[in-house]
């Protein structure tokens, strides 16, 4: 192997050019329209035009891909995480083209790409799985009957998913109908599958992670476990290891998860999920390709497991067993999302106009972000990955407060200083945190954060302000002042983008609900003439890879719709007006 295509973008695509060109490989990039001045693409040796900024004609384009691939020469594939990662008809499609997939097996993918055959599969593996059933929900009659079954609160997920999406909770027999039908709509939207099984919801279990690793002749390893129960939207922004479990469950959950990673014949780098409540835990799924937070298991380790996963997709063996796996110190990683966490973390596209990284001893980024940078309303909204090492928990915790006070993005609202502020909640400080802990913190900070905007963005400005920062001496002492109140030339300057409909950037009436942001209408679900009550969902809009349901401000009746399915349209557009 000599030149590896990586089929992916952003921080990861950069994190597979930064290993294989240590390993002496050539790299290609591809790109879409809106990512001509990338990281990964400046990083690559070679870079390649896929398309149009929709992943649909760009990342997802396999055919494409793979045309890029035969004609750049590259002998592999490497597709990072999302996109095609986990796609086994494109793993089956890479080695028909004589090219190494750089991933497990397909049939592995496949396993556990359903996850009502993972379930199936895990239980014949004697794996223990989450209270629930391995059949598809057909109607709201199976999913009552399935609560009475499991009972209450009912998880109602996308089989052909995961990462938060497809997946809604009901806590009532009366939110079951609205939990189904939504779980539906991002399934198909998101994996073109809405097909929909039920388990248990278990309320505040931990969310442990075991990474796994294993090579083609029968070697599998693990390389310790991951604490990723700090999340919003069922989706994570912290991740931690050595994980706040007991060792009872540490033991268990690694007898289990090799097991399980064997039952399927796994030969790759890859991650299985589990629910931790007390002193049980349960399968919950697993991740097929690497891990995002793979990050932190680097740093306690001292693995690098990209470069273990080339190795592997080569032939080589590890060459080692489980005993040279030494595990040192405590890791944290943050993610650092173009979101507004004073907004119930709506998506929030945009240009990073300053950018400045923390550094150090035991402090990592991994990040494609740059002044200048455009997040677009296409793709997720991560920016960058925080990560630091330290000997100790505290330690960890101490540089962490450390690195995120030194990090400045501005431009956007993101993250940080939401991350900040976890640093202090006594359940964190701890280690006591749950998967509930996040949301619950969020709220609780929501109304200070709304109350001081110019914060929102973590020192960063609303759009249309300047966060400049003038040096200020007093008495031979000098002092630094940030200014928030002088209009940012550059906004100013800067033309609205428009969709590719009519342009609907005009006021809102009082009568008027509104699109929070840039993104595609997914749904309408109510017509002229509908009588509708406060808080119900009027609209769905898609962006950044986030089902955004935008409800009622009020009650009333239909009277007109502005928007519909598969358009675009711009932030505070009328949707629907209620009268």
């Amino acid at each position: 192997m000599e030149k590896l295509l990586v089929a992916n973008r952003g921080e990861i695509a950069v994190r597979v050019i930064r290993t294989a060109r240590e390993m002496g490989l050539q790299t290609v990039a591809v790109y879409s329209e809106i990512d001509r001045d990338a990281m990964h693409v400046r990083l690559a040796d070679e870079a390649y035009l896929l398309g149009p900024a929709s992943p649909a004609q760009s990342y997802l384009n396999a055919e494409r891909i793979l045309g890029i691939a035969r004609r750049s020469g590259a002998q592999a594939v490497h597709p990072g995480y999302g996109f095609l990662a986990e796609n086994a008809e494109f793993a089956r499609a890479v080695a028909a083209a004589g090219l190494t997939w750089i991933g497990p097996h397909p049939d592995a993918i496949d396993a556990m790409g359903d996850k009502m055959r993972a379930r199936q599969a895990m239980i014949a593996a004697g794996v223990p799985v989450v209270p629930g059933g391995t059949e598809q929900i057909a109607d709201v009659t199976a999913a009552i009957a399935a609560a009475e079954e499991y009972g209450l609160p009912l998880a109602l997920k996308a089989s052909g998913g995961g990462g938060g999406k497809g997946l809604k909770v009901a806590y009532t027999i009366d939110e079951i109908g609205t939990a189904l039908s939504t779980a539906k709509r991002e399934a198909e939207a998101y994996f073109k599958n809405g097909a929909i099984y039920a388990e248990r919801y278990l309320e505040n279990p931990k969310h442990i992670e075991l990474q796994i690793l294993a090579d083609k002749h029968g070697t599998v390893l693990h390389v310790g476990e991951r604490d990723c129960s700090l999340q919003r939207r069922h989706q994570k922004l912290w991740e931690e290891t050595p994980p706040g479990v007991s060792k009872r469950v540490r033991e268990g959950i690694r007898e289990a998860g090799l097991r399980a990673a064997k039952a399927i014949r796994y030969d790759s780098a890859g991650t299985i999920e589990w629910l931790v409540s007390g002193e049980e835990f349960y399968f919950l799924e697993m991740n097929t390709r690497i891990q995002v937070e793979h990050t932190v298991t680097e740093m306690v380790s001292g693995l690098d497991l990209v470069r273990e996963q080339i190795r592997v997709a080569a032939g080589e063996s590890l060459g080692y067993g489980q005993d040279a796996i030494v595990f040192s110190g405590h890791s944290i990683e943050g993610r650092i999302n173009a979101e507004d966490p004073a907004n119930g973390f709506r998506p929030a596209p945009g240009m990073v106009t300053t950018y400045r990284e923390p550094g150090g001893l035991g402090v990592r980024i991994d990040s494609a972000a740059f002044p200048g940078f455009t997040i677009g309303s296409d793709y997720d909204s991560l920016i960058a990955k925080l990560v630091v090492w330290a000997p100790s928990r505290d330690h960890a915790l101490a540089r962490f407060r450390r690195a995120l006070d030194e990090y400045v993005i501005e431009g956007v609202p993101t993250t940080l200083s939401l991350l900040r502020q976890l640093c202090d909640h006594p359940p964190v400080m701890d280690g006591t945190y749950t998967t509930s802990t996040l949301e619950t913190f969020a709220a609780s900070v929501m109304v200070s954060l709304s109350n001081h905007p110019e914060q929102r963005a973590t020192g960063a400005p609303v759009e249309g302000r300047s966060s400049e920062e003038i040096s200020v001496e007093v008495n031979d002492k000098l002092y630094h002042v940030r200014v928030f109140d002088r209009p940012n030339k550059a906004a100013a300057a800067r033309k609205p983008r428009r969709s590719a409909r009519k342009d609907r950037t005009a006021t809102a009436s009082g009568n008027d609900v509104v699109s929070p942001m840039h993104g595609v209408v997914v749904e309408v679900p109510v017509n002229e003439g509908d009588a509708v009550i406060e808080g119900q969902v009027v609209a769905v809009v898609e962006a950044m890879k986030m089902m955004n349901e935008i409800r009622a401000h009020k009650a009333g009746a239909v009277t007109r719709i502005h928007a519909k399915a598969g358009e675009t349209v711009e932030s505070n557009s009328p949707l629907v007006s209620i009268g």
